[in-house]
């Protein structure tokens, strides 16, 4: 079996589609000698983007998704199904920092983002470094998706609590204010109809000494954003292969 042949059955072991860490870690299993070279990730790479150009055995679905050439893709969940939408949300967050070149962390590994796809599959990080004292790492780890640095020692650089009911709204400003005395930056994801909560809660006495480092950005921004990122590197990728 060639390399081509085992990243096709990795992704049929998948239903369809997978992430590059669900390539690398199940390879082996129809091409043994995959990991064999010193940079043989780099390889698997270059077979799998080699034949996106081509497309006829497999596309890119979305920002780092890749799938058989047949496969039908997942449509988005319905903005209002809460439930479904905070992994969904959290995926993109995980995307993102990939893309502009964070390590990756989430709370919740376990949770499906689409196309039968965990948001494990995508994060680089399992366990957060032991940076801090563990009374805050408890409650740090906690936290939706973390971007750490990747240079150096590693610390969070920007954190995100998906705040789909505004009951969890306070329990995702303490956590995020476990890091005030570092250089992170706060967002809150949250649908739009919770703005005007969030902006009532900045505003009281014992969030002013970090409100500037808080943000809030709704659902349909942050989609909008995915989907702009992904289709620029589509375009990109058309003007410079």
């Amino acid at each position: 079996m060639t390399k081509v042949e085992a990243i096709a059955k990795v992704m049929e072991d998948n239903g369809g589609s997978a992430s590059l860490n669900v390539i690398y870690e199940n390879i082996c299993k129809y091409y043994p000698n995959a990991k064999n070279s010193n940079r043989w990730d780099a390889g698997i790479r270059g077979v799998l983007y080699r034949e996106l150009k081509d497309g006829k055995l497999f596309k890119k679905i979305g920002l780092s998704i890749y799938a058989l050439a047949d496969y039908k893709e997942e449509a988005q969940p319905d903005l209002k199904d809460y439930v479904r939408m905070h992994s969904y949300i959290e995926g993109i967050c995980v995307e993102l920092g990939n893309f502009n070149n964070y390590n990756t962390y989430t709370a919740d590994p376990s949770a499906i983002y689409r196309d039968k796809l965990k948001l494990k599959d995508f994060t680089t990080v399992s366990e957060l470094p032991e940076f801090s004292y563990k009374q805050i790492l408890q409650e740090v780890k906690r936290i939706d998706v973390i971007w750490l640095n990747k240079a150096g020692l590693m610390f969070p650089q920007r954190v995100f609590e998906v705040v789909d009911s505004i009951n969890t709204l306070n329990g995702a400003f303490t956590r995020s204010l476990q890091l005030k005395n570092f250089r992170t930056q706060f967002y809150i994801v949250a649908p739009e109809k919770h703005r005007e909560k969030y902006n009532q809660t900045i505003e009281l006495e014992i969030y002013q000494n970090a409100k500037e480092r808080f943000s809030f950005i709704n659902y349909e921004e942050l989609i909008e954003l995915y989907k702009s990122t992904a289709l620029a590197k589509k375009i990109e990728n058309k003007i410079f292969k």
